[in-house]
């Protein structure tokens, strides 16, 4: 086998390799004389027709087989012999395929950057220090409360906090706009979730009344059009509902998975959450400040290749957040790779980076805080034996987790030679902190 490489641009590299043309016309004949043994043509007994017969039926099929199979293999053998890492996979084009004469295919493709690690240490990092207080409990229990809440409708004005169902119908300059007409819509008010005024607007209103109000759409709001407009909005009230919030009981703590609980206990189940989240949103944050560090400090240059699978992962991701795709549905056209561009670079640079630490500082598996990430996630469910077990049997699953805890052990091997700072914090600010930060 004949290899030759040459780099075309940055991480490019197009390869030629060349085959003996006996050794794939040796294959063909093989597989030629095999089929003489099985094949059935009228005319024949089974098993006696003449090779040269099998061969004007079959020869250019087989052929074909087996020079994408040659080709397959020998690109492969190739990389190998030339100690090259293609990252992602080739566009193979043949040059020659006469029969009798060597075979010859271009390989192009891309390759995995050469990183020279930077100093990473004496990185300056900032750890948020915080304990879960009895407000911070209470508060919890009480938007826990918040979410069972029932709605029952009440003969009285509205007021904040009251819940009410509107038909709407927004004009601008006389004429309605896009978006701005609902009918039979239900608004908490206080929640903001209007523009400015229009929640203020309703309240003092009863069941059956009408009102017109005049507002201004913020200067920052997202179409165009509507920007810093005056706009109007008739509305009317079609009814007034009073929240009304859960007992703390029996068939409370049951929504939440906690049975036959009292209030101590259940609070203690809520402490006992509410620590396990602040201790995973400190960490994310230290983790998140590591992962920048280690981007601010490297260049490296990322194959085309990398950066479109993880763009593809990153919204099959997304499409999952929204119940999956449907049939003929142009993910590309709705998600388009834009959306993901930003991110999928800084992943493969992230992962580039952390696996050329991994190698460097010879960094392996901990098989000990693998088995207790699995723990600790099994602990959520009602029988964590049964997690624990399926997660071992799983070899994809455990695959991610073995990932997930090297990456924190690269993390813990990079704050090793870091300052770290500790900051006093709150439950509060920490989880706010961490919660937009997620890689």
């Amino acid at each position: 086998m004949q290899v030759s490489i040459e780099t075309t641009t940055g991480l490019e590299r197009r390869m030629t390799v060349g085959i003996p043309a006996e050794q794939v016309e040796s294959e063909v004949t093989k597989r030629l004389q095999e089929a003489a043994r099985t094949v059935r043509l009228n005319g024949f007994r089974k098993g006696k027709v003449p090779l040269k017969v099998v061969k004007q039926r079959f020869g250019a099929g087989v052929r074909q087989e087996v020079i994408g199979e040659v080709m397959s293999r020998s690109f492969y053998d190739a990389i190998q012999q030339e100690d090259v890492r293609p990252a992602g996979q080739p566009a193979i084009e043949p040059k020659e395929m006469t029969e009798g004469k060597d075979v010859e295919f271009v390989a192009t493709f891309e390759v995995y950057p050469e990183i020279a690690l930077g100093d990473i240490a004496g990185f300056e990092i900032e750890k948020l220090t915080a304990e879960v207080q009895d407000a911070d409990i209470d508060k919890m229990i009480d938007t826990l409360r918040q979410q069972q809440a029932s709605w029952s409708d009440v003969e009285r004005p509205a007021a904040i906090g009251d819940q009410v169902n509107i038909d709407f119908t927004g004009t601008k300059d006389g004429e309605e706009f896009e978006g701005g007409k609902a009918e039979g819509q239900k608004l908490e008010l206080g929640t903001g979730s209007m523009i400015p005024g229009f929640e203020d607007g309703i309240v003092g209103m009863q069941a059956g009344e009408e009102k017109v109000l005049s507002l201004t759409f913020p200067d920052d709001y997202h179409s165009e059009d509507l920007k810093g407009a005056a706009v109007e909005f008739q509305v009317k009230v079609n009814s007034v509902a009073e929240k009304t919030l859960p007992e703390l009981d029996e068939e409370f703590y049951s929504k939440y998975g906690i049975e036959g609980k009292d209030e101590a206990e259940f609070r203690a189940e809520v402490r006992k959450n509410m620590e396990r989240e602040l201790k995973n949103a400190a960490k994310t944050k230290v983790k998140n400040q590591v992962m920048d560090k280690l981007i601010e400090a490297h260049q490296v240059d990322l194959p085309k290749a990398l950066i479109s699978g993880e763009i593809e992962t990153l919204r099959n991701q997304m499409m999952q957040q929204f119940g999956g795709a449907q049939p003929n549905m142009d993910l590309k056209s709705l998600l388009p790779d834009d959306m993901f561009k930003e991110q999928a670079e800084r992943r493969v640079a992230l992962g580039l980076i952390v696996a050329e630490i991994v190698k460097a500082a010879d960094i392996k598996v901990d098989s000990d805080r693998v088995r207790a990430m699995i723990d600790e996630m099994a602990s959520t469910y009602q029988e964590p034996e049964e997690v624990v077990n399926y997660y071992y049997s799983n070899q994809q699953l455990l695959a991610s987790v073995e990932s997930a805890v090297l990456e924190d052990q690269v993390v813990d091997h990079v704050l090793d030679g870091a300052k770290v700072t500790e900051t006093a914090s709150t439950y509060e600010e920490v989880v706010k902190q961490a919660g937009g930060e997620q890689e």
